[in-house]
C-alpha cells in the first residue's frame, strides 16, 4: 500500500485505528517529496524535521489513549504567504526572505490543533499576483499533469504538490481565483470558503487593506471532495485575531436542489471544451436529482470591475513601492498591465466602489436564495500555457478576460468550488460551483456528485 496514493480521510482513519503510524505516513510523504519535488519545485521550504516531530507527537498521544484529531497524521502543506513559526513569510519576495514568523497564523494553528503534519511550504508568484507561479526568490513551479501548462496561481505550489501526491491537503489563499484556478489547472479540487469562515492574520505584516479584508480567504486543495470537507472543518476553528471571523455552522438547513447553469457569464467567450464540461456536469447533476436550468444571473462583468478596483487599490497603496523594489520581471509586467486597465481610486470613487459592492452582494445573495447553486466555468479557456500572461499586454488581457468567473465572486464574499471532472484530454478539465455565504455544505454535496477521487500525477 502506497500511503501517498490515499486520501486524507483514509489516512486519518488508518492513523486513528492504529493500522499505520503517523511517522510512517510522514516518512512516505517526505520520500515522495524527495522523489518528485526537485523537478516540480512545488515545495520551496521543506519541513522534514518538524514533520517527523509532529508525527511522533501524534503517535505518542495515541499511545496515551488520547483522542486523535480529525487530521491526525495527515500530511499537509502551507503556502508561503501565511505565517508559520520559524519560517519566512516570503510571499515569493526576495525582500521578505528574512521575514521569519515567531507565531503561527490562525489557519496554521488550526491545522496543527487538528493533528495535521506540515511537510513543507509551497510556492506562489511574487506578491501572489498571478495565475502562474514563478518568482525571483524561489523560481518556477511546474504542473505535474502536463508539461508546459501553468500549475495555476497564486497557490500553484499547493496545486502541484497535491496533484503529485506530496501531501494529502494543500493550504491555499484566494482573492481572485488563487485556490480554484490551481485546482483546475493541476487536476485536483479546490474550495474557496466564504469570507470569515477561516480566520486569517499574519503577525509578520501590517493588517490587511480593505480589499484583502473583504475578499481574501484561506482554504484547501485536495484530490477528493470529502478531503476538502475534512480540511475545512479543521481550518475553520475560531481565532480571536481575525475580526472578520464568523462562527457559522458547518451545515445549514435543507435547500431546494436547484442549479442555475451559466454557460457564458455576461456573454464572455467560452471555449468548446469548457462548454462541454459544463453540459456534462449538468447532466450528472440532473441524474442525481438536481433541477438544472440555464437562467440569467446577476452581473459578472460589473462585479469583476469592482473587484479589480478594490484589489488594485490595495496594491497601489500597500505594494507599489515594494513592486519596484523587488524588481521581479513578472510582477512588474502584470502590475503595470493592471495599472493601465484599472484607474486609481479617489476617496469619492472608493466610497462608490463600496456602495457598488453592497448592491452587487444584495443582488447575488437574493439570486442564490432562489437558485442555491450556480454551475459556471472556472475559466473561459482550458488551463493556459505556462506564463502566457507575460508574453505581451494582449496576452495578459486574454488571460484576464477568461478569468472573470474567478474574479467576480470574491467581491461578494461568496464560496466557490473548483471540481476536476476529466483528466483524459490534453489538459485537465473541470467546472465551478458557487453558493451563498456559509453554504460550503451545498457546494461540497454537489461536488461529490461531480468529482471523483483523482489519481496523483
Amino acid at each position: 500500500m502506497d500511503l501517498t496514493d490515499l486520501t486524507a480521510v483514509r489516512l486519518a482513519a488508518l492513523v486513528a485505528q492504529g493500522e499505520v503510524s503517523a511517522r510512517e505516513v510522514a516518512l512516505a510523504a517526505l520520500a515522495r517529496i524527495n522523489a518528485v519535488n526537485p523537478a516540480l519545485n512545488a515545495i520551496v521550504a521543506p519541513c522534514e524535521d518538524e514533520a517527523l516531530a509532529a508525527a511522533d507527537a501524534v503517535d505518542a498521544a495515541r499511545a496515551r489513549g488520547e483522542a486523535a484529531g480529525p487530521l491526525a497524521g495527515v500530511p499537509v502543506t502551507v503556502k508561503v504567504n501565511v505565517d508559520q513559526i520559524g519560517h519566512a513569510t516570503t510571499n515569493g519576495l526576495r525582500q521578505n526572505a528574512g521575514l521569519v514568523a515567531d507565531s503561527d497564523s490562525p489557519v496554521v494553528a488550526n491545522l496543527r490543533k487538528a493533528g495535521a503534519v506540515i511537510v513543507g511550504r509551497t510556492n506562489t508568484p511574487a506578491f501572489s499576483l498571478r495565475w502562474f507561479t514563478r518568482n525571483s526568490l524561489h523560481g518556477a513551479t511546474l504542473n505535474p499533469r502536463a508539461a508546459g501548462l501553468t500549475p495555476g496561481g497564486s497557490s500553484g505550489g499547493a496545486g502541484s504538490a497535491v496533484a503529485a501526491g506530496m501531501c494529502a491537503i494543500g493550504h491555499g489563499t484566494d482573492i481572485a481565483g488563487s485556490i480554484r484556478y490551481p485546482a483546475y489547472a493541476c487536476g485536483v479540487h479546490g474550495l474557496r470558503p466564504s469570507l470569515g469562515r477561516v480566520p486569517a492574520y499574519n503577525a509578520t505584516g501590517a493588517d490587511r487593506l480593505i480589499g484583502g479584508q473583504l475578499m481574501a480567504v484561506s482554504g484547501p486543495l485536495a484530490r477528493s471532495v470529502p478531503d476538502l470537507r475534512l480540511a475545512l472543518a479543521a481550518m475553520a476553528a475560531p481565532d480571536p485575531r481575525d475580526p472578520w471571523f464568523i462562527a457559522a455552522p458547518p451545515e445549514g438547513p435543507p435547500l431546494p436542489r436547484r442549479v442555475a447553469l451559466c454557460m457564458a457569464p455576461d456573454g464572455m467567450a467560452v471555449a468548446p471544451a469548457v462548454q462541454a464540461a459544463l453540459l456534462a456536469a449538468a447532466e450528472r447533476l440532473t441524474a442525481a436529482g438536481y433541477g438544472v436550468d440555464e437562467v440569467a444571473t446577476p452581473p459578472w462583468a460589473e462585479a469583476m470591475a469592482v473587484q479589480l478596483r478594490l484589489w488594485m487599490a490595495d496594491m497601489r497603496h500597500g505594494a507599489a513601492q515594494a513592486v519596484q523594489r523587488e524588481a521581479d520581471p513578472d510582477a512588474l509586467f502584470v502590475y503595470d498591465c493592471l495599472c493601465r486597465i484599472v484607474p486609481p481610486l479617489t476617496a469619492e470613487v472608493l466610497m462608490e466602489t463600496l456602495q457598488a459592492r453592497a448592491r452587487l452582494t444584495r443582488l447575488w445573495r437574493g439570486f442564490l436564495a432562489d437558485w442555491p447553486l450556480v454551475l459556471c466555468p472556472v475559466s473561459g479557456e482550458p488551463p493556459f500555457p505556462d506564463h502566457l500572461d507575460v508574453l505581451s499586454e494582449s496576452a495578459f488581457q486574454q488571460v484576464l478576460a477568461a478569468q472573470m468567473p474567478q474574479i467576480a465572486p470574491p467581491l461578494m464574499g461568496l464560496p466557490g468550488l473548483a471540481v476536476t471532472t476529466d483528466l483524459t484530454g490534453p489538459t485537465p478539465m473541470g467546472v465551478h460551483l458557487l453558493a451563498d455565504w456559509h453554504r460550503e455544505d451545498v457546494l461540497l454535496a454537489a461536488g461529490e456528485v461531480l468529482g471523483a477521487v483523482v489519481p496523483r500525477a
